[in-house]
């Protein structure tokens, strides 16, 4: 695979919103539109998890997930990049090693950047 340079990381399409359900919705409306079905889907189980559980823990995964996912895709060239590494990953025609390197440095930025 070829090395990746890290480039500075754009101006963001959106500020980082709270990491409320409300507040992420939102955010997924205005970057990925066509992902709103799994955040509903994803916001019911763990709605549903959490009563059953009798634990906010679902929630906080929620939040943790759509959080982060948010933080990438707000910067439309982390997104990119985080794209073409999955395909490196999966497709399987490359060693993945340094692909889930980058992958794992591009979440960790995101959790960062989302305060988590």
């Amino acid at each position: 695979m070829t090395a990746h340079r890290p480039e500075p990381l754009a101006e963001p399409l959106v500020p980082m919103p709270a990491l409320t359900p409300e507040a992420l919705h939102t955010a997924v409306a205005s970057l990925t539109p066509g992902r709103l079905p799994a955040f509903v889907q994803d916001l019911v189980e763990a709605t549903t998890s959490a009563q059953q559980t009798r634990s906010l823990a679902p929630l906080r995964t929620f939040v943790h997930t759509w959080g982060v996912f948010v933080a990438i895709q707000r910067r439309p060239s982390r997104a990119t990049r985080l794209r073409r590494l999955e395909e490196v990953v999966s497709t399987g025609t490359e060693d993945p090693t340094d692909a889930i390197a980058e992958m794992r440095r591009i979440h960790s930025e995101a959790e960062a950047e989302a305060g988590l």
